[in-house]
């Protein structure tokens, strides 16, 4: 009796033992079958979510939800540092060389004096275009630096309330010009294309240091070298801070957050750079050159202008009318 119950219990033991192995052995396979690592995350995905912050958004794109991301980083340490040396720079620098340049050279006069005849050199609708789009390039480019500079320089002076109420209406007034100021470079590139495709003489022009350097007078079409040079920044400068601009205004519709940080960098720095040059725009077409405002503000400079700085431009007129010289009309005071 003793010895069936031995082995009574040793075959309940082999059948549990059986049992247990049979149940173990598909997951066992299985557990063969799997690679731990095969779903594991690499130092490179690390690297790529480090730092990084994403929520959820409503709009279509997806990628609109990330907050924070690696190159934001080095977006937000260009934006803060980098852009504002590159303003400053760039800024002040063409204003001490300006400055410099009117004390040791001073206004480039009208060497044969005013001659009391005058001749039209711009139209009323060329007029037009040119200030409309000057006036909203000046706001523009004030309001814009506000973004760059009005924190550190600005708050302190004004205070956080009139700060927060400037800014605002520096905001709208940058968001809603940037629309007539688009136009007006359009109509810029379109109005005055023809005359401004480099030529030969050009070359001589830039050669004889434009008039602006000595006594020397070297002829010129309608528009000279730096009148051309001033011509495509605007065309060009002015084309990439409205392309990139309307990115940052309705923002991710055709690219993601990467995207917009690069058209940020593209905005600031062509801005900046675009204000540097106009600040020489406006000192020749001011007080660095006599007569000169008077092509845009009342449309008609002087003969004997015209003769020193657009001598060629000067004839192809004289030919187009027959006449051997212009018609008199009251002379126009030079801005001071």
């Amino acid at each position: 009796m003793a010895s069936f119950a031995r082995s009574f219990r040793l075959a309940i033991g082999a059948w549990t033992f059986l049992l247990i192995l049979t149940a173990s052995g598909p997951s066992m396979a299985q557990r063969d079958q799997i690679n731990p690592t095969a779903r594991s995350v690499t130092e490179q995905q690390l690297l790529q979510e480090f730092d990084r912050i994403k929520g959820r958004v409503s709009i279509p794109d997806q990628r609109s939800g990330v907050l924070m991301q690696p190159a934001g980083r080095e977006w937000r340490e260009f934006r803060t540092v980098t852009l504002r040396w590159i303003g400053g720079i760039a800024i002040l620098g063409m204003l001490a060389v300006l400055v410099i340049f009117y004390l040791s050279r001073g206004m480039v006069r009208i060497e044969g004096g005013r001659s009391g005849r005058t001749i039209v050199r711009f139209t009323a609708f060329e007029r037009f275009v040119h200030w409309m789009t000057a006036t909203c390039f000046v706001v523009l480019a004030i309001s814009g630096l506000n973004i760059t500079f009005g924190r550190p320089l600005l708050l302190p002076i004004i205070g956080l309330d009139a700060f927060s109420e400037w800014s605002q209406w520096a905001k709208y007034a940058h968001i809603y010009l940037s629309f007539p100021f688009t136009i007006g470079v359009v109509l810029i590139f379109l109005m005055w294309i023809a005359g401004n495709i480099p030529n030969k003489v050009d070359i001589a022009w830039l050669k004889r240091g434009g008039g602006m350097v000595g006594d020397d007078h070297p002829p010129a079409y309608r528009f000279n070298a730096g009148q051309k040079a001033i011509y495509w920044i605007v065309v060009i400068g002015g084309g990439l801070v409205a392309a990139t601009g309307y990115q940052l205004m309705f923002p991710f519709y055709l690219i993601g957050i990467e995207g917009m940080q690069v058209a940020q960098i593209v905005h600031s720095v062509v801005a900046v750079l675009f204000v540097a040059v106009m600040l020489a725009h406006i000192y020749i077409g001011t007080i660095g050159m006599e007569g000169a405002f008077e092509a845009m503000g009342s449309g008609t400079v002087d003969i004997n202008w015209a003769k020193e700085h657009h001598s060629l431009w000067l004839e192809e007129q004289k030919a187009r009318t027959g006449t051997s010289d212009a018609r008199p009309q009251p002379a126009v005071t030079a801005a001071q």
